[in-house]
């Protein structure tokens, strides 16, 4: 039997685009490499999600400048998604995107329509368990 594959964990708590981006990036890599990935959504990442805005190209007020310049190019250049490269990460590899339930409440989002976006939600003691013996944890 062979050992399990490392754990790559990527807790998403910002929500702004450029760290989504991040974050789908980071996991389709780790997914291709072999990794076991887990996306652990809070706050902010659950209340977009809820909202069917993951998609949304937005960025934080310090790069506004910017934004439709950077907006414009991805799209010329066909840059996948954030829910694009999350479908891509589950087809490449092993690939679990978990809520945070104590996130959906202090959200004030409705706990259905997330759960069925999701692979679990999970309490925070649960989650901590089940990354505990991570080789790689990212908070973005």
């Amino acid at each position: 039997m062979s050992p399990p594959s490392p754990k790559f964990v990527l807790f998403a708590h910002n929500a702004t685009y450029d760290k989504l981006h991040q974050v789908a990036t980071l996991g389709l890599t780790a997914a291709a490499m072999g990794k076991d990935v887990i996306v652990i959504l809070l706050f902010w990442t659950i209340k977009k999600l809820a909202e069917g805005k993951l998609d949304q190209i937005d960025f934080p007020p310090e790069y506004s400048g910017s934004a439709e310049i950077v907006g414009r190019l991805l799209k010329e250049k066909r840059v996948p998604t954030i829910s694009q490269m999350f479908e891509e990460a589950k087809l490449v590899g092993k690939v679990r995107i978990i809520a945070c339930s104590a996130g959906l409440e202090y959200m004030g989002v409705d706990g259905e329509a997330v759960s069925k976006q999701v692979d679990e939600v999970m309490g925070l003691p649960a989650i901590l368990s089940l990354t505990a013996d991570a080789e790689t944890k990212l908070f973005i």
